[in-house]
């Protein structure tokens, strides 16, 4: 074990910066992500980031004390490759719901099936299939989704360490390792991104480790959800007042708080920052909150909704007035 907890991190950063550093200036895979009127960016940028970066994860992983679930290494190794895929070609929505959703089955039937009934397995299928969507939908401005990555599995790390398992910290703070060096590159102004090779996994593990360690008693069902509530609560109102407008919310848009705050005169660097705040307040307050009382835990829930929602209202005040829209 202490040989893993300097080595298996070590060997995550270090595979993730040489192999991102080598697709940026090496002539292969040169897969570009163009501008277009939708995209926050003005010059075609390489969208591989995400396979350096779930190359770090996976190498490292080797190295763990305790070997991970099959269908975990299955599922992620899927999702990149068929991610990838997307990233190239531009595969049918269809498709890629499809497997996602196939996906998050499997994990609820391993995972779940001999402790919980069909109802919990429905949930958690739809659960893992929202997470791992919301989170392609949150990169879209630099160093952001880098950013959650490092700030959310680190907190998925210190709160298993805290709850006196080692091995699934160590698996978590190889992946904040591997977000680090990523984001050496992906910081405004950015020189790769992630694309759907990277986000797609990452929302893949952020749902089922959070669902893992709840299972297994490191911590509440609630402290995923808190720790990762920056992008779900932007994605999912967002997502929301398009499909309540009837608008086709698969298609991609402007329209995510992120993006106007880019717009609106923030800049990526602002951005990330204050995104940074937010995300470091949430993670530390749900570690907080972890070891207190029930009463204090939900009094921490209920102080968060009322962040997001005053966030909101202040923004779109804002929004309106910046744009002219009444």
């Amino acid at each position: 074990m202490p040989f893993s907890i300097v080595i298996a991190p070590f060997i995550a950063f270090t595979v993730a910066l040489g192999l991102i550093w080598y697709l940026i200036k090496g002539n292969v895979l040169k897969v570009l992500d163009h501008p277009n009127p939708r995209s926050l960016h003005s010059k075609a940028v390489p969208r591989t980031g995400g396979l350096g970066l779930m190359a770090g994860i996976l190498a490292s992983w080797a190295f763990l004390p305790e070997a991970l679930p099959l269908f975990i290494w299955t599922s992620v190794t899927l999702l990149v490759a068929i991610s990838f895929a997307d990233d190239i070609f531009g595969l049918p929505v269809s498709a890629r719901l499809l497997l996602h959703g196939a996906v998050a089955v499997w994990f609820s039937v391993t995972a779940l099936s001999d402790t919980h009934g069909w109802m919990v397995l429905a949930v958690t299928t739809v659960a893992i299939t929202w997470m791992l969507n919301l989170y392609n939908f949150m990169d879209g401005s630099d160093g952001l989704a880098g950013g959650m990555t490092l700030i959310g599995f680190s907190c998925y790390g210190v709160s298993a360490w805290l709850a006196g398992n080692e091995p699934f910290a160590l698996m978590s703070f190889c992946i904040a390792a591997a977000a680090a060096a990523f984001l050496l590159f992906n910081f405004h102004p950015a020189r790769i991104f992630m694309g759907d090779a990277g986000a797609i996994p990452l929302g893949f593990l952020a749902a089922t480790m959070g669902i893992m360690g709840w299972t297994n008693g490191f911590w509440p069902l609630w402290l995923p959800l808190l720790v990762f509530s920056p992008f779900i609560a932007d994605a999912s109102v967002t997502l929301a007042r398009r499909g309540l407008r009837g608008e086709k919310v698969w298609q991609a848009h402007r329209e995510h708080y992120y993006q106007r705050m880019v717009q609106s005169g923030f800049g990526h660097r602002n951005t990330a920052l204050v995104s940074y705040l937010l995300m470091l307040a949430a993670s530390t307050s749900a570690i907080w909150a972890m070891r207190q009382h029930s009463a204090v835990q939900f009094g921490v829930g209920i102080a968060w909704g009322g962040i997001y929602l005053l966030m909101m209202w202040v923004f779109d005040r804002y929004w309106r007035r910046h744009s002219g829209n009444p």
